[in-house]
């Protein structure tokens, strides 16, 4: 074992013995946030319209800040482009996070001075509580690569902007500089393919043991990496490889293909970062839900998804949650978010501590005759008949067909481009209906009364998404295929690709 290895177990008992304490004192912890964001928040361009000098409670809050949007927020960002200092936070953000929004284009997301190290200390905390938990150090002393999106920063009105994942490339800790991969002129690769097939060039023959990115990218990355060694298992070109770090994307329906790639079932992290801030991690391997950041400049707000689209939702902090409810995440942050739908549903798993699983978008879902299908529904459901038959998934999405072409009752139509196909695809559809059925009474409800008839498979051809991707410009990176969508434009898309060989 080498000397970081050795050095990080008494550091992964210190980060532990803090973790404890947010676990502990949560709700106390973000009152406190609460009041440090209010307080910095009074003098801003934001606060001063909103009352903040009049916000001493919770209740107040809500009663002058409202729930926003990035539209909402847009003219405030315009300002700060333009060189406004004080607009959402005081002075200037650090950077602006680019990314690209479903209805938004693209959208700048501030990071600020304050919020920045949070992003780095959870990502680290992650790592130090597995490390905790399981004593397994070693891959600290060997390569680790973070499949992110290219380091290069432009600069507008003194403030730095860029993807996410590069911008955090330029605060990996000095310790870990040598051991990190891919080199910073391949990182600045911009288109996808090239950068993998760099990637690979530059990696294979490395001592890799840990692997961080996105599952679907990851994936890409194996399959290349694979071909490009004979057809090898990941396992023999990297032996000493232990740990993948994920986040992104629902892990579960990548899970069979990843571990058949590796070549057998690696320990795994899931994260929860995002542009808007480092919500939550996997604080343990045997136990489900993700840690919820208390401490981090971020105070939770929670709304039922059901009220979400009401005209005035219920809205709740971290004191009032009940368990295994859906929740749509509002964020404010030490960046000078306030109010913020980060667009995701979360429904928590334990009270203590604080666990949340990220249960889909508030967004993406399927209520075109009222049954209000998500994300995590319709994954439980395939997966649950994948795994029982030995079925390979390896991307799909869903979309409403109200107006059957052929006639008859409407349905829900699955595109799914397959590994490993079912013998029977009529047999495994209705498997899946009837495992959907149980996990949503509404949309149980709807087939019994012959309002919808089961839902229909479309088998995809090799590659679907990822030419369906490409074809959008959003291979890579942090882009990910929607899973549910409450209309068809991705559906027409993927028709072409249909296949019924």
């Amino acid at each position: 074992m080498g000397l970081k290895a050795v050095l990080s177990k008494p550091f992964a008992a210190i980060i532990n013995g803090w973790l404890n304490k947010l676990r502990k004192n949560a709700v106390k912890l973000q009152q406190k946030t609460f009041e440090y964001l209010v307080n910095q928040g009074k003098n801003t361009a934001f606060g001063k319209v909103h009352h903040f000098e009049k916000i001493n409670t919770y209740d107040d809050f809500k009663n002058y800040v409202p729930i926003v949007d990035y539209e909402d927020l847009r003219p405030y960002i315009e300002r700060i482009i333009k060189g406004e200092e004080n607009v959402l936070w005081p002075g200037k953000p650090t950077y602006l996070a680019k990314t690209s929004g479903t209805t938004s284009g693209v959208k700048y997301i501030p990071i600020s001075k304050e919020s920045m190290p949070e992003h780095i200390k959870a990502a680290r905390n992650a790592l130090l509580s597995y490390i905790y938990e399981t004593g397994n150090a070693d891959f600290v002393d060997g390569k680790m690569i973070f499949l992110q999106g290219s380091p290069v920063l432009e600069t507008k009105a003194g403030i730095s902007i860029g993807r996410l994942s590069g911008i955090v490339a330029h605060h990996v800790p000095g310790y870990l500089q040598k051991n990190r991969l891919p080199s910073y002129d391949v990182n600045c690769i911009e288109d996808w393919e090239q950068k993998v097939d760099a990637i690979v060039a530059e990696t294979k023959n490395q001592d890799m043991r840990l692997i961080s990115g996105i599952p679907p990218w990851c994936q890409m990355y194996f399959d290349r990496l694979s071909a490009a060694c004979g057809g090898k298992k990941i396992k023999d070109i990297f032996p000493n490889f232990k740990l993948f770090v994920h986040g992104g994307v629902n892990f579960e329906p990548y899970r069979a293909r990843m571990e058949e790639s590796i070549g057998f079932a690696i320990d795994s992290i899931e994260t929860y970062p995002a542009s808007e801030g480092f919500i939550a991690f996997q604080d343990l391997q045997k136990e489900k839900g993700l840690l919820l950041m208390v401490d981090s400049g971020i105070f939770y707000e929670f709304i039922p998804a059901e009220e979400f689209f009401n005209e005035h939702p219920t809205r709740i902090s971290l004191a009032d949650i009940e368990l295994d409810k859906n929740y749509a995440l509002i964020l404010n942050t030490s960046a000078g978010l306030w109010g913020y739908s980060l667009g995701d549903t979360v429904k928590f798993v334990s009270k203590d501590p604080y666990k949340i699983i990220v249960t889909g978008r508030i967004k993406h879902y399927i209520s075109a005759f009222g049954e209000h299908v998500i994300g995590e529904e319709v994954e439980q459901a395939l997966m649950s008949v994948a795994n029982e038959q030995g079925v390979d998934v390896i991307e799909f999405t869903v979309a409403p067909q109200v107006n059957p072409p052929q006639g008859g009752l409407p349905y829900h139509e699955w595109f799914i481009e397959f590994g490993k196909e079912p013998e029977d695809l009529k047999e495994f559809a209705l498997k899946v209906d009837k495992a959907l059925q149980k996990k949503n009474i509404y949309y149980f409800d709807l087939i019994e009364g012959n309002i919808l008839q089961p839902l229909i498979v479309q088998k995809l051809k090799k590659e679907t998404f990822i030419n369906y991707m490409r074809s959008l410009g959003k291979l890579g990176g942090q882009n990910k295929v929607p899973r549910l969508s409450n209309d068809r434009k991705i559906a027409i898309d993927l028709e072409k690709y249909i296949t019924n060989k």
